[in-house]
């Protein structure tokens, strides 16, 4: 296995994408998957166009990024738009890459998509692993109809991104680019593909148990109080201070979580909106009758963690790594600002000469050891390529 990463920041979308998957092919034997991730402010048709034009009948899978993406280069962004492909080459791989834009259900759309990739590489067999992207709001239900089809395979990924949170990002592959589906690419291999998947912030002693959800998403009540207001109490916020999209940036270093049921994950659950009834809208699926935490993590611990959970991830590869894929929450990048480069330095020093990208989403995915796959917000899900 063999890998290349290239950028480019061209304003012309379609020289781009040909730039890029120029440069990330280079040398490559049989080139399995191109990853690709993008600035909203590119014509995503034309950059595809143009990556296909080297590309050929490469599987190609890919989002939108916030704001920028982390090559070894450093911290690519322009006002003009940016674009990175993480290419592979294997001979004794195959990639199946499908998406689609949703269906009459989350979950259906997820079962057509599972289906179509393992058609791509003729099989009716489950991959090894499979990398996934969605649009946020729906990836659990996604992932259940993807594994109605393939059953408990490990996975990896994360839910496109745009710059603003108003959703303006897309997904893409070969087949085409919509804002609201799924896309997956389903590895068949003999190689180790392995993750890391972790918020890598501390718990604090402010817990409670869910008493009253409404839908999927929305927090109503801690311990038969208003959502907001037991966050206020534990974080010493004032609820005036948290209301509509002011939580969503209050809350970067101190959001809530949940544990895996074997306690080896604290999934991060970032607080979106706070609304008038002192309910909160988070970014993940809840529970009632589980306990939620606050969480806590310092702006320098954000910056590091990256770098540590590429260190975790590199003690337990069983050989050496092709290349790398880091997806990064854009809600920590955007608590980041300016010190994204202290991010990028730290990751190069510790990846060493392996290829690597890293986008900035609004959802990560990813499977801790002994555990299901899990979706969280504001985490890490770093991933290697063993030779």
């Amino acid at each position: 296995m063999k890998a290349n990463v290239a950028w480019s920041t061209d304003e012309n979308a379609y020289l781009a994408g040909k730039a890029c998957a120029k440069k990330a092919v280079l040398d490559l034997i049989q080139t399995k998957v191109a990853f690709i991730f993008s600035s909203v402010k590119y014509d995503q048709k034309a950059l595809i166009d143009g990556a296909k034009e080297v590309l050929g009948s490469a599987p190609i899978i890919g989002c939108t990024s916030n704001g920028g993406i982390l090559v070894p280069d450093g911290y690519i962004t322009s006002n003009n738009g940016f674009a990175g492909i993480l290419a592979i080459g294997d001979p004794d791989t195959a990639v199946g890459v499908a998406g689609s834009a949703k269906m009459l259900t989350a979950r259906e759309t997820g079962r057509k998509v599972a289906i179509d990739a393992m058609n791509k590489v003729g099989t009716t067999f489950s991959p090894s692993y499979f990398f996934m992207i969605a649009n946020p709001g729906e990836e659990e239900e996604y992932a259940k109809g993807i594994q109605d089809v393939i059953g408990d395979v490990p996975m990896f990924g994360g839910s496109s991104a745009d710059d603003d949170l108003t959703g303006k990002w897309k997904i893409f592959t070969n087949d085409g680019i919509f804002s609201e589906g799924v896309a997956v690419a389903f590895f068949y291999t003999n190689k180790k593909i392995m993750n890391e998947y972790t918020g890598k912030y501390h718990e604090t002693v402010n817990s409670g148990v869910i008493t009253k959800i409404e839908g999927r998403r929305t927090l109503k009540e801690i311990d038969g109080i208003p959502a907001m207001k037991k966050y206020a109490e534990w974080t010493g916020f004032k609820t005036r201070e948290l209301m509509g999209d002011k939580i969503l940036t209050a809350s970067i270093l101190k959001p809530m979580g949940v544990k895996t049921p074997t306690g080896n994950v604290t999934l991060i659950r970032h607080p979106m909106a706070g609304n008038a009834d002192y309910s909160i809208n988070l970014g993940n699926d809840l529970s009632v009758n589980t306990a939620v935490i606050q969480m806590q993590a310092s702006l320098d611990e954000l910056i590091e963690a990256p770098k540590l959970t590429l260190r975790k991830l590199k003690s337990k590869l069983p050989s050496e790594p092709a290349a790398y894929l880091f997806i990064h929450c854009g809600g920590r990048k955007i608590a980041i600002g300016d010190r994204i480069n202290e991010v990028a330095k730290l990751v190069k020093e510790e990846a060493g000469d392996v290829p690597y990208i890293m986008p900035f989403t609004f959802g990560e995915y990813g499977r801790a050891e002994h555990e299901a796959n899990n979706m969280g917000g504001l985490m890490l899900s770093e991933t290697a390529f063993c030779k």
